[in-house]
């Protein structure tokens, strides 16, 4: 179909970049479900019983896996097929990413109604991650693109949408199990279908609406800036030779040591908080129940998205490395002192302390597709980025491990559940340490691995050249600002957003009661 191709995408003349950002966040914000996937879990262990586990039912391990199967399968598919991405232009495959993501919920639909666990591995694990991957990077790079005088705001714009994909799907997905749930169903098959059609919807609507800049088009009033740092650099690398650099597995360091040490403690935050502030251990009145542990994740989640906003826009003003910089040295610290904070009964200064821990693991999210282009370009960025998020992948495995083995361990030799997680805060802690050398052992590229004349690749026949043209020829047309067209499409994302972020409020209040 000729309306998916790149050629079909090419913005006309005074076209408003503003129109751009809400079509990415309508693709981030579904694909952002896979964080709150976790209230699938508890019903999927009851598919047979229903009103609780029956001996065939599937055990919560088991079904624990399909978020790990799909955060894995996220990092390989953006870095398998990045370069596709590049080549064929975004709309393509935003495209593919709404028909594997909505066929994923199918396919897991019917998974749930024959009781067949590899259905749902191949579902919401397999074909739903290949949708999470192309659908996570597609939109980025095309902002970047758009947003050259403010790439971090740009990125924080999009990746903020994942972030708070979660605060709409886990109550809308618990309105739609409650609506469908009787005695024959626990209505998680039902809403897997009817999640499938909305997000299609939701992701054709991003898919449609996404343009790249024509040749010859900048910002009104742009210029150039002048490099003022060696990090910053107007050369361009591509991805099979950005590989080949050292800064390219700093930072697939950088991030994988920075997510790891949020996933952990985010996929065990309710747990935590209880285990932490119990009856037993603060007394009855201070102790953290059961829904005001769900306020504590709503709000890691809404600091979460913030963080990715924030700490990104934040990035253009002081760079990239001194913004994952402070992420290490603030995080280090908080991590040291959460034992404490935790044994002294402080409720308040341990729910501020985790909401500003993930605010900066969502912001290193957000930051480092621009690290990347101020290191390696414009020039195949979005290829690179797929290939970076490997590091994503490597720490979803090792940062529940980390927290759930290591607090297991303490508890078997006879720790107090309340004091399980010191060593590992003391872990996450030396992680990020680690981090923090990684990044700033991060220098320019070496000019051996820069890219013959950028704008020759551009147009030339090899298709492994074909891709976006770099900013630095974004020359000549202004753009338009304001009009209706913008406002309708930010209240389509806009609304929806809001509505979490009041359902997270609601929550979180039963956490000071």
């Amino acid at each position: 179909m000729k309306f998916l191709n790149r050629e079909a995408t090419v913005a006309p003349a005074g076209f408003n970049r503003w129109l751009v950002p809400p079509a990415a966040l309508a693709v981030h914000l579904s694909i952002g479900q896979i964080y709150a996937y976790s209230v699938f879990n508890a019903p999927l262990t009851k598919v047979i019983g229903i009103s609780e586990s029956a001996p065939d039912d599937w055990q919560l391990a088991t079904v624990g896996w399909i978020f790990s199967i799909a955060l894995a399968v996220l990092g390989a598919s953006a870095a398998l097929f990045g370069t596709w991405m590049e080549r064929v232009g975004p709309r393509k495959a935003m495209f593919v990413a709404a028909c594997c993501f909505s066929l994923g919920f199918f396919v897991s639909a019917l998974g749930v109604s024959l009781h067949n666990l590899p259905l749902l591995y191949l579902g919401n694990g397999v074909i739903g991650g290949i949708g999470l991957g192309l659908g996570y990077i597609g939109p980025v790079s095309t902002l970047m693109k758009w947003f050259p005088d403010k790439p971090g705001m740009a990125t924080g714009l999009a990746i903020m949408g994942f972030g708070g994909g979660a605060m709409l799907a886990s109550p809308l997905s618990v309105m739609l199990m409650n609506t469908f749930s009787g005695a024959a169903s626990v209505g998680v098959a039902e809403t897997f279908m009817v999640l499938g059609v909305l997000y299609f919807v939701l992701m054709m609507f991003g898919a449609f609406t996404i343009r790249v800049p024509a040749e010859g088009w900048k910002p009104e009033g742009y210029v150039a800036p002048k490099q003022t740092g060696k990090l910053v650099s107007s050369n361009h690398v591509n991805v099979s030779q950005a590989m080949k650099t050292p800064q390219f597995w700093l930072l697939f360091w950088v991030l994988c040591l920075n997510v790891t040490a949020g996933i952990g403690v985010l996929g065990q935050a309710s747990v935590m908080i209880q285990e932490l502030f119990s009856s037993a251990s603060v007394g009855e009145a201070a102790a953290v129940s059961a829904g005001a542990a769900a306020g504590f994740v709503s709000l890691l989640s809404l600091f979460n998205m913030g963080g990715r906003f924030l700490w990104s826009s934040v990035s253009d003003k002081i760079g990239r490395k001194n913004t994952y910089t402070a992420f290490f040295v603030l995080g280090s610290l908080l991590y040291f002192a959460v034992p404490s904070i935790g044994a002294g009964g402080n409720k308040t200064l341990f729910v501020i302390g985790f909401c500003v821990i993930i605010s900066m693991y969502g912001g290193g999210f957000a930051a480092i597709p621009a690290y990347l282009k101020d290191l390696f370009g414009t020039y195949q960025v979005g290829a690179i980025h797929g290939r970076i998020l490997l590091a994503w992948s490597t720490a979803a495995v090792i940062g529940p491990v980390l927290v759930n083995y290591i607090r297991q361990s303490q508890i078997d030799s006879g720790v107090p559940a309340a004091q399980a997680y010191s060593v590992t805060m003391y872990i996450m802690a030396g992680l990020l340490l680690a981090g923090l050398l990684c990044n700033l052992l991060v220098r320019a590229v070496h000019e051996k691995h820069h890219e013959r004349d950028i704008k020759t690749a551009a147009h030339s026949g090899n298709p492994d050249d074909e891709t976006a043209i770099s900013d630095a020829y974004l020359l000549g047309e202004s753009v338009s600002h304001g009009g209706a067209a913008v406002w309708w499409r930010w209240a389509l994302v806009g609304i929806p957003l809001l509505y979490g972020v009041v359902m997270v409020f609601v929550k979180a209040l039963d956490l000071f009661r």
